[in-house]
Formats: C-alpha cells, sequence, structure tokens
C-alpha cells in the first residue's frame, strides 16, 4: 500500500513539476518568486526598524509579481486566480499612489521651509 502511494504521489510530482512545464509555468514561477519577495522585503525592514515597516519595494515587487501572476492566470483561464490578481494589483498600485503622493507633500513642505 505504501509503495503505490509513493508511486502515485512521484507519478503526480513528475507530471506537476517535470511533464507539463512550459515557459508559462516558468512565467508563473518567476511571478510568484517576485511576489514572495515582498515579504522578505518587509520582514527585513520591519526588523531593522523593530518596528512594522512598509518599504517602497513591497509596493515595487507586489505589482510586478501581481501583474505576472494576473498574466499567467488569464493564460491559464482560471476565474479565481484572475480575480484575485486583478483587484489585488489595484490595490498595490493605489497604494504605490498614495506613498508617493506623501513624499511628494513632503518634498514640497522642505522646499518651503528652506526658503
Amino acid at each position: 500500500m505504501l509503495i503505490d502511494l509513493s508511486h502515485a504521489v512521484g507519478g503526480y510530482l513528475y507530471d506537476v513539476f517535470v511533464a507539463r512545464i512550459d515557459w508559462w509555468v516558468f512565467l508563473g514561477i518567476v511571478a510568484q518568486g517576485l511576489f514572495t519577495m515582498r515579504f522578505v522585503v518587509q520582514w527585513l525592514a520591519s526588523e531593522k526598524a523593530g518596528k512594522s515597516v512598509v518599504p517602497m519595494a513591497f509596493w515595487w515587487f507586489s505589482i510586478s509579481g501581481g501583474v505576472l501572476l494576473l498574466a499567467y492566470a488569464l493564460y491559464r483561464r482560471d476565474p479565481v486566480f484572475i480575480a484575485g490578481q486583478g483587484f489585488g494589483v489595484f490595490v498595490y498600485l493605489r497604494n504605490l499612489q498614495f506613498v508617493l503622493r506623501e513624499r511628494k507633500a513632503g518634498r514640497e513642505v522642505q522646499g518651503k521651509g528652506m526658503g
């Protein structure tokens, strides 16, 4: 029984990770790597600061990984994945807009204080 189970699991893993590999799967893996890096960047920045921090790189990794994962989901025609990534990319772009607006306002205030 265990031997049959190990053969079934081995066959499944081979099918998923070897036999079905194509450029779209490679793109999906790269996209997931970018998406995962945002958590690494956020975690390291928070550890360094000793508090929760969301650095700019978090949003860039979120957008780049999210857009590539959305492209992958569109190709695979996965409605759940499409809806999730499509909404996520919108949220990441909106958050980046808030961060950039805040930075611009901060520079304008600093520029007025220098005169």
